[in-house]
């Protein structure tokens, strides 16, 4: 295998922690709007739950990009 080969397929494996991103972001949305959906009243105190668990999620998703682009560009 050359170099750009093992250099490719270690992007593609730093890209894999982006499926766990997608299922959490799924997960926490689907129960923000079934929280606020039984209790319209709480939806001030579930929003920035929501927003934070939604940042720092996505801040993993971002990691992993840095990390493949590192790989790929920089190695």
């Amino acid at each position: 295998m050359t170099d750009d080969g093992i250099r490719l397929l270690a992007a593609a494996i730093a890209l894999l922690p982006l499926l766990g991103v997608a299922l959490a972001l799924g997960k926490i949305f689907s129960d923000w709007i079934s929280s606020v959906a039984r209790n319209p009243g709480a939806a001030e105190v579930v929003q920035p739950v929501g927003l934070l668990g939604f940042a720092l999620t996505e801040a993993i998703a971002l990691f992993a990009l840095i990390v493949a682009f590192i790989i790929l560009f920089v190695g």
